[in-house]
Formats: C-alpha cells, structure tokens, sequence
C-alpha cells in the first residue's frame, strides 16, 4: 500500500518526485523519503509523517541531479520513524531501494547477510534488499537486482537506483503494482499512474516476475530468467486536472458530489433504450460462455464487498443464476466446486486489490471464468480477467470510497440486464430499468442539493460514540456500507445488521445514547422495518430514518428523517447511499478528524 515513484531524464528529478509523492500520499503517510544520485554522489532525504513535512525540508536545496526514486510509506515492518522510512540504503551508502510488499523471509536473509557482516539500521523487511544488491554488484545494477530477486520470497515492487551505475533505475514487480512511464527524453516510474499523469499519458503496466532497466528515453524488460519482453502500451484516460479540488474542501466530498456525472460516464454508450438491453463491449468476447453460465461467485473486498451483497439481489432478480458473494481473502481458504458454468466476478476499484487478485487466480486454476469490474484501465485484474467492464469514473483520491461504489452498482445492474435479456427479462422490464438509470443522475442532483440537511442532521448525531446501521434486503448491505464510511472516516464506532437480526443480540446494546440509522425502502420489507423501528424507540434509542418520498408514516416513528427520491428497486441503494456519505463526511468534519487520510487506512490495499 506504499507509494512509490521515479525519474530518470534531463529535468531536475527531486521536484517531479515530490509531485508524486503528494499525488501518491493516499497510498500511505506514515513518513516518506527520496533521494536523487549522480557520479558525484547522493542525497537522501526522510521524515516521519505526512509528504507535506519532505517538502518543508528540501525547500531551497540545490538538488540538480536528474535521476532519483521516492517513497511515501504506509508501515508493515518496523514502526513508523525516520530510520524505517523509504529509500534505504547499505553501508556504502551507494545503492537505494524503495519497495512496496513484504519480504516473507526477511529475518532468514537478515541473518544470513549479517553472518557475512553486513550490518542493519532498520527493523524493516525492505533492507534485506539493497544489502543484497550491494553484495551482488559488480558494475551492473540490473544484473545486482535480478541476483538479489532470487533470494526474495513474498511480495514486491521495488524501484533500485546506484550512485555506482547513475542515469539508471531498475524497477522489478511481483504482486505489488509497477508502472512505466513512457515520455520524451525521460522515464518514469510508479506504484499508481496518478503520480506521473501530469507528465506523461504512455504507461505500461508489469506483470508478476518482470524487471526493467530505465534510461533517459529508453527502457528494457525481461523476465527474471533475463527472457527479452514486449508489453502493451495503454493512454491515460484521464487528466491531471481530474485530480483537482475544484473549490472542494476535500476530495472526499469533490467525489461525492461527482456522482451525478459518475452515474451518466457508467451508463454512456451502454444502454439500448428501445430494446430494453444492456451493451457491455467488455463482455461481448465471452457471451458465448457467459450466457452458458449456471452459478455466479462475486469476490471483493471492502466496500467493493457490499457493492457485491447488493448485486447479489441484483443477479438474483434479473437472472436465473444462481449467486453467491464471498470476501476475497476467504475465497481461497473454501474447497469450491468451480467449473465453465461458474463465473467469478472480482469487484475493484484500484484493479489492484492483493485478496480480490488472488481469488481470481484461485478460480482461474480451478476453471471457472473470470469477469472484471474495475475502474482502472490496464489494472492487473483488468488484465487477468478473461473479460470484464470499466467504471470510467475517474480518479478516485479520497480513502473513503464514495463515486466508485456508485459506479459499481449501476455496471452490476447492466451486466445483470444484459444477461438477464436472455433468460427471464421481458423488453417491458429491460426499458424500465433503464429508463430509471436515465434519470438517475438529476435524482443524484436533488440529494446533493438537500445536503444542507444531512450537514444539520450530522452536527446533532456526532456527539454519540456509538452508532447502528439497520436495513433489510438490499438495504442491509447499504447499512454496512454506511457503518464503514462513518467508521472510516469520522472514528465513531457503528455496527451493521440487517434489521432481522435486531432481536438476536444487537437490540441490547439499545438505550438513549446509542442512535440507530434505520434505512427504509419502498418494498415488501418496509413494515417490518417499521416495526424494527418501534422496539428500538420503545427502548428510548434515538432514530435517524433514510426514506424514500411518499412515505407518510415513518415521520411519526422516528426521531430525525431525510427522504430520498423514488426509482426503480434495484436502484434505490443507490439513492440511499448517497445521504450515508454525506453524514459520514459532516460527522468527520464536526469532529475535525483527517477526512481525506484517515489513520491507519490507505487507499488501495496491495499487501495481505
């Protein structure tokens, strides 16, 4: 989950570095490094928190040298200090590695190089690596790192530079995300396209088990056995302008307020109104089999996971497979019968996600087919899926994820539709569905216009330690996903249940300072929700209702009540999603809390 990005051209490298690593910081903040190399030497910077901090002090420094790799870092080994922070070095101080993963048998190879002498100043798994390297140098830097990668067990994305071999980085992956970027006279390199978007839009994306050797305006890869290798060039699709605030306090609240714009990029080109289908280009390669298939696994993680719980009702209603949703870092631990009519469905926002890739893999071994949803182009489960659709919407800065999650649940509802079109879904139904979609973005609109009231709502609520989050069907999984962006950002303890549950144990827990944030729909559920709602303020707890408008009696049941507009049922998770993120985002204000840098958390988890 650590940030990594390098330069090697005719510009001054320390100023592109630190770019990055601001683009880079939601990838990890604990503390953060760089360090730039030439013939006549090297200098290595780091600090212990934000990037903010690295750049306070190289401020004013003459730094010329234009060849340089920095790390932003999020802490697995060793504590967060200014020895364990990125780039690291050996005793001769000539050779720098920045890495991304974990080294699964550090602690052998520690004591095997100290039995040759080398000496540690670090407690991180990352060291073993240029000690290494600078045992194995003998004039080549690619040729120290590709000796020093086969001693390495577990998972890496590393970045070596040599003040001994300069104008040169050496960057190698296994498991852990590397890019290339391709520019004029320079090259880059990055964990996460958004550090060097601003310089160039020509990137390719290694694979497991490649190095490369960067120079000014060139660049080779090979395999690790040293096997000459030709990748794919993939165009950014996506500005650095992307990234912006706009006049945003936070980015957090900038992609919540995207959402209108993210639901019409999910659905363009992708709807056949008329005819009452979905059209996914991603899929069409596969239909053959996908229309064969009988059972339907989705894996993901986070809240990837509830966009998944809630297809599930999605598939459930618009298909005839039967679904079935699992959290990608179990999926592997389950002995499941998976064959070509089981389809494997991994959600990811990054594509990147460590649990979410090697569940695909698992199924792939096994035989079943592999379908993508993912929102970055040319992402390594973009790539080792056998098909699969694209959020397209845009870069996603913020920790919480908010525009995403929306995305995802619009492209489960097509790619239900689309598959549904040829089993149970007649033309009336399919033009319904999609006539709903149409209007959901100036639906999306008049939440965000009302967001004045969620603001009130939230300055009442944030004073109370302890929240509950209850829903039924589909709403159930909105209700966890509201529990996690409260969690996340705002630090206050909340707990999910679908509302059945309430009478199983969670109902205990019920006095007046611990509130519930009931979720209503418009469905078969809403009178036992009614009823949910009843016992709780029958217990003195107070009561926050999300509802749709029309509903006329919850009012008189609850304490607070927010409406949201009426659509179609399977995309009213949608609509009630949105005023969950907005409390969250105003509860985390209220309480001052890093809204976009939540502790402990970092964007895209990379590393198990």
């Amino acid at each position: 989950m650590c940030g990594i990005v390098g330069y090697v051209g005719m510009r001054k490298a320390a100023p592109i570095l630190l770019n990055g690593l601001k683009r880079l910081e939601y990838r990890g903040y604990d503390s953060a490094g760089l360090v730039t190399v030439a013939k006549s030497g090297s200098r290595r910077y780091r600090v212990v928190g934000r990037v903010q901090n690295l750049d306070k002090l190289v401020k004013g420094l003459d730094l010329p040298m234009t060849c340089g790799i920095a790390h932003t870092r999020w802490a697995t080994h060793g504590k967060p200090n200014e020895t364990n922070a990125h780039p690291h070095t050996d005793e001769t101080q000539q050779f720098y590695v920045v890495h991304n993963g974990i080294i699964e048998n550090h602690e052998k190879l520690r004591a095997g190089l100290e039995a040759d002498g080398a000496h540690f100043h670090t407690e991180t798994d990352t060291e073993v690596i240029v000690q290494l390297i600078a045992k194995f140098f003998d004039g080549s830097l690619e040729a120290a790192v590709e000796e020093a990668l086969k001693h390495l067990e577990g998972t890496f994305g590393i970045a070596a530079v040599s003040a001994a071999d300069p104008m040169k980085i050496v960057v190698a992956r296994r498991g852990s995300p590397v890019i290339i970027g391709i520019g004029k006279d320079e090259m880059f390199v990055a964990s996460d396209v958004s550090a060097i978007v601003q310089y160039t839009d020509q990137v390719i994306y290694m694979e497991d088990n490649e190095l490369a050797v960067l120079t000014p305006g060139d660049y080779q890869m090979m395999s690790f056995d040293h096997k000459p290798i030709q990748r794919e060039t993939f165009q950014i699709d996506w500005k650095v302008e992307d990234e912006g605030l706009n006049g945003f306090p936070h980015f957090m609240l900038k992609e919540i307020y995207d959402q209108p714009e993210t639901v019409r990029n999910a659905c363009r080109g992708r709807m056949n109104v008329s005819e009452g289908v979905a059209v996914l280009g991603g899929l069409q390669s596969k239909m053959d089999e996908i229309k064969n298939l009988r059972k339907l696994i989705i894996v993901s993680c986070g809240t990837s996971y509830h966009a998944g719980l809630i297809g599930r009702y999605i598939f459930e209603a618009l298909t005839d497979l039967n679904v079935e949703v699992e959290l990608a870092s179990e999926f592997r631990y389950r002995k499941l019968r998976l064959d070509e009519t089981t389809g494997v469905l991994a959600i990811s926002q990054s594509g990147e996600t460590i649990d979410t890739l090697a569940a695909i893999r698992e199924a792939r071994r096994k035989g079943a087919l592999t379908i993508g949803l993912v929102n970055v182009v040319g992402s390594t489960i973009a790539r080792e899926t056998d098909c699969g659709v694209y959020c397209h919407a845009g870069p996603e800065i913020g920790v919480a994820s908010t525009k995403i999650f929306v995305s995802q649940l619009v492209i489960l509802n097509l790619m239900a539709l689309l598959i549904g079109r040829y089993q149970m879904v007649s033309l009336n139904e399919g033009v319904s569905l999609l006539k709903a979609l149409n209007r959901l973005p100036d639906q999306v609109s008049d939440i965000l216009a009302r967001a004045s009231q969620i603001d009130e709502l939230a300055r009442i609520y944030q004073k109370f330690d302890n929240n509950l989050f209850i829903g039924r069907q589909t709403h159930a999984a909105v209700a966890m996903e509201g529990a996690l962006k409260l969690k996340e950002i705002s630090y206050i303890h909340a707990e999910a249940y679908a509302a059945g549950e309430m009478k199983h144990g969670p109902i205990s827990l019920i006095d007046e300072n611990f509130p519930t944030i009931a979720l209503l729909a418009n469905d078969a559920s809403y009178d036992k929700m009614l009823s949910n709602i009843q016992e709780i303020r029958a217990r003195s707890g107070p009561v926050l209702a999300i509802t749709y408008e029309g509903d006329d009696q919850c009012a008189r049941h609850c304490d607070d009540l927010f409406r949201v507009p009426q659509t179609h049922d399977l995309l009213q998770p949608i609509l009630t999603t949105i005023p969950l993120q907005l409390f969250a985002y105003y509860c985390a204000r209220y309480r001052g809390t890093e809204i976009d840098k939540p502790r402990n958390l970092a964007k895209s988890v990379t590393v198990e």
